[in-house]
């Protein structure tokens, strides 16, 4: 893949997660320009936007790993092999 391509999905990645950490409620409808001769200008919709509050950190833990033993017992070789 190339770097273009994977820099494109990173993106649309964190675009993604952005906007599903958000929660937006339209505060205030928009309009269109009235169309005439002497044009007045339109009007953007307000929203009001609360982002989602996240803090990162890291702890420090001791994890106790025991190693398996492994006992290996090879059958008596009392087979005659005439």
């Amino acid at each position: 893949m190339k770097t273009s391509k994977k820099f494109m999905l990173s993106a649309a990645i964190v675009s993604a997660m952005t906007l599903g950490a958000c929660d937006i409620d339209k505060t205030q409808d928009g309009s269109m320009p009235d169309i005439d001769v002497d044009v007045s200008g339109g009007e953007l919709p307000e929203y009001d936007v609360d982002v989602a509050d996240v803090s990162v950190g890291s702890t420090e833990d001791t994890i106790i790993v025991t190693r398996p033993t492994v006992d290996v017992k090879m059958p008596d070789d009392t087979t005659d092999m005439n």
